[in-house]
């Protein structure tokens, strides 16, 4: 088998087994894309989710001698279509939460780094409040009294 790109370079060559292999690989692919194409455009027409339980209530309520075997085998089709939307929907619901989750958290990381900043200027401020002391040479300065008098 010789895979050729568009431009005209040979992209793979391959031979006996790994023919089959990739063969088989692309039928599993094809497949699976076809399975999910189908239970998407089958879905609507099953109703909701509630009118296909109380189908199936309806069947189990039934006797067992009225209800055929195609028509369990197409029940149980329905079901697992309506599981496997279910699935894929609470799957991206899921998707969806963990990028506002993931957004929100780089919100708030940003949020911290300023927050961190602003309280190392802070500090900083107040280190130099700190140093600067008052000299001795600046109290003489100041008009006080020497003596206070005392009160008898």
């Amino acid at each position: 088998l010789l895979v050729v790109s568009a431009s005209g370079k040979l992209y793979n060559f391959s031979a006996g087994d790994d023919l089959v292999k990739i063969v088989d690989r692309y039928g599993k692919q094809h497949a699976d894309d076809r399975k999910a194409l189908d239970l998407q455009s089958e879905a609507p027409k099953y109703g909701s989710h509630h009118e296909l339980l109380e189908l199936v209530e309806s069947k189990l309520v039934e006797s067992n001698s009225d209800v055929s075997v195609d028509s369990l085998v197409q029940l149980e089709n329905h079901l697992e279509t309506a599981l496997s939307v279910t699935r894929a929907r609470k799957t991206e619901l899921l998707l969806k939460l963990v990028d506002s989750l993931k957004e929100k958290e780089k919100l708030l990381k940003e949020e911290n780094q300023g927050l961190a900043s602003q309280m190392e200027k802070n500090n900083l401020a107040g280190a130099e409040a700190d140093k600067m002391e008052v000299s001795p040479g600046q109290i003489s300065d100041i008009n006080c009294p020497v003596t206070l008098p005392l009160l008898y």
